[in-house]
């Protein structure tokens, strides 16, 4: 009987965490989108670590790096101290031809973001099936021009599509869109933090 009591107060703890983790980000997420943010994803010097461009400017990264960053996650610093250690399997010198980590750029970029989720996080699958994206999970997109583009899913279902939401920036600023199915999706993550 102690043994169940003791399972049960587990995946209580576990559910309990994972709704925390959800409610979290949405609610950082949802507060993204009251920022007035210039599309611009010049290379900008930044301060290290938890630097950050300026308010004003930011692009489709900004909006999961600020996301997680309201939830005591800095992604500037995850991503390089993880790239330093592992440089070879980030994809900065075969699509940049860099030699050499970033400290102000390498958070900012999708491929990078997308390898330090597949090392850190949680991979999912990749589907046309709606109902396998849920609230917090991270997705990525390939764009006209294959420009790499990465999202995030919140809790409010589109009442046109029935599909759950995003929030992204595509250009435009940091918006909720039904947007899930507009591109190729070229990953489904999840990034729970540890704290």
């Amino acid at each position: 009987m102690k043994n169940i009591a003791m399972y049960l107060l587990v995946l209580c703890s576990v559910g309990a965490k994972a709704n925390t983790f959800e409610a979290d980000i949405v609610s950082a997420l949802l507060e993204r989108t009251t920022h007035n943010v210039t599309y611009d994803g010049a290379y900008i010097s930044i301060p290290y670590p938890n630097g950050d461009v300026p308010d004003n400017i930011g692009v489709c990264t900004d909006v999961v790096i600020r996301a997680y960053r309201a939830l005591g996650v800095d992604l500037q610093k995850l991503v390089h101290e993880d790239m330093v250690a592992n440089f070879n399997l980030y994809p900065s010198k075969r699509i940049w031809g860099l030699t050499r980590t970033d400290k102000n750029i390498d958070h900012r970029r999708v491929p990078n973001l997308q390898q330090f989720f597949t090392r850190h996080g949680t991979v999912l699958k990749v589907s046309n099936d709606s109902k396998d994206y849920k609230t917090g999970d991270i997705v990525t997109w390939v764009l006209t021009g294959n420009l790499p583009h990465i999202g995030i899913v919140i809790d409010r279902i589109s009442e046109q599509s029935g599909n759950p939401l995003i929030v992204h920036n595509i250009g435009r600023g940091p918006k909720v869109d039904d947007m899930l199915f507009d591109y190729k999706i070229t990953g489904h993550y999840r990034y729970v933090p540890a704290n």
